[in-house]
């Protein structure tokens, strides 16, 4: 049995040290396109349109993707400096014990995730096997794509970049032929000059904050993977850039489908495989979708096993693994009922989980002045991150009044340019604030130890 385990993946909450740095600017790169260019952000870009006219739709995909994916990128370079995972990294800001609670959330987060993904995933795999051979099974493909999801995941990271460098290729191929097919079909000054809806129930800025959003929800994420890329500048622009592109063809893609198939009078769905096959993609694309959810169900669930690790660190990484792919499995199966109301479960939360890296961002860069010492932060051998009793107490008022503003303004009270914006900036002012009025700024830069992890920006 050990032998057979040994072949597993150990990854661990420790500093990544320079040996163990796989990812270049391609691998990085691909990644993150992979990642993003997804059914999930195809459906939000088929929000937009008609809401709002096909030019603004692209202006808020262009422009909330470029300033969403800023502290992305700027949250997976504290990552590549410290070689730390991402819920590991924030004991630094809330303390040793107080970042339990940042990891649990996390996990519920991307367990919901990861059950949506399962059973969109699984209705993929089952239009392409019923298309070809007439056999129509969702449970069953539901399961099948949850065991390719444990058996890709247990391999750790590595078993990660291996399938994302694939699906990335596939996306750009078929997204690639997808609006060569679109624009040579039909009338593009049509869709450009399509009228919106009477009462529309998206503005311009409300898709803008969407867009943000969306950047935002792969922040408690990012570390995990950045934590092997061999710079810190390579890891930025590759992560920044292959973001921004993955929304840009994902979101536009939703855009443009949503379109042209109201121009035509097409049935309207959630499913843009439904819309796809339509303009002949069916069987193509129901593959990639397939292969594209399964890639970021893959990483939603590494995500969680390393949050987990970060509470019980003495687990090891398989076993985590294969304890939450099982969770993820079962859920799925709850397939409509897992849709309608989980779904916006899982939104709340993630709309109070955004003060959590204002607070990051603001600790790293302003109040520690870009420097963590990384053995202390995973081994809490010299304290300097124990606050008070181990919880940074400026952190959690900090947390807890942003998370209070966000949900009051997102489902209370909602303001006409959304809170996304709002809700980063108020956290991270309030928390530096709190710190300096404390006397917790860090007044010169400490000098780090010399750790194999350490590299050059």
């Amino acid at each position: 049995m050990s032998q057979f385990t040994e072949r597993f993946g150990h990854d661990s909450i420790s500093p990544t040290s320079k040996s163990e740095r796989s990812m270049n600017f391609f691998s990085t790169f691909a990644l993150w396109l992979a990642a993003n260019v997804v059914i999930t952000s195809v459906m939000t870009g088929m929000m937009f349109v008609p809401d709002i006219s096909f030019t603004n739709a692209m202006l808020a995909i262009l422009i909330g993707s470029a300033i969403g994916a800023i502290p992305l990128a700027l949250t997976g370079s504290i990552g590549t400096r410290t070689g730390l995972p991402t819920m590991v990294m924030t004991r630094a800001s809330f303390g040793q014990k107080g970042a339990v609670l940042p990891a649990i959330v996390n996990t519920i987060v991307l367990i919901g995730w990861s059950w949506i993904q399962a059973y969109m995933a699984g209705l993929s795999l089952n239009y392409a096997i019923e298309y070809t051979t007439g056999y129509s099974n969702i449970n069953l493909f539901v399961v099948l794509t949850e065991i390719l999801v444990v058996g890709i995941t247990i391999y750790g990271h590595r078993g990660v970049e291996s399938i994302e460098k694939w699906v990335s290729v596939a996306m750009l191929i078929l997204s690639a032929v997808v609006f060569a097919k679109l624009f040579t079909t039909y009338n593009v000054a049509s869709l450009v000059q399509m009228e919106v809806s009477e009462n529309p129930a998206v503005s311009g800025i409300i898709a803008f904050d969407i867009v943000v959003a969306t950047a935002f929800s792969w922040m408690s994420s990012v570390c995990d993977f950045n934590r092997y890329c061999k710079s810190v500048k390579t890891g930025m622009w590759a992560t920044y850039s292959g973001y921004l592109l993955a929304s840009l063809i994902a979101m536009g893609l939703g855009a443009v489908v949503s379109g042209f198939s109201i121009l035509s009078n097409m049935e309207q769905t959630y499913d843009p495989t439904v819309l796809l096959s339509a303009y002949g993609f069916g069987l193509v694309a129901s593959i990639v979708v397939f292969f594209s959810v399964l890639s970021t169900n893959v990483m939603a669930l590494y995500s969680a096993t390393m949050s987990i690790m970060n509470v019980l660190p003495k687990t090891g990484f398989w076993k985590p693994a294969l304890i939450l792919g099982i969770m993820c499995t079962l859920g799925a199966l709850l397939k409509e009922t897992l849709m309608a109301n989980f779904f916006n479960f899982i939104l709340l939360i993630a709309t109070l989980f955004i003060p959590v890296f204002s607070i990051v961002l603001a600790d790293f860069f302003l109040v520690k002045k870009g420097h963590y010492d990384a053995e202390d932060i995973a081994y809490d051998n010299k304290g300097l991150y124990r606050y008070q009793k181990g919880i940074n107490i400026a952190a959690y008022v900090t947390y807890i009044l942003g998370a209070v503003f966000a949900y009051y303004f997102t489902y209370v009270q909602p303001l006409s340019i959304g809170a996304t914006i709002l809700t980063f900036l108020l956290s991270g002012g309030l928390y530096y604030g709190i710190m300096a009025a404390s006397g917790q700024l860090s007044s010169h830069k400490k000098s780090e130890p010399e750790i194999p992890n350490k590299l050059e920006a």
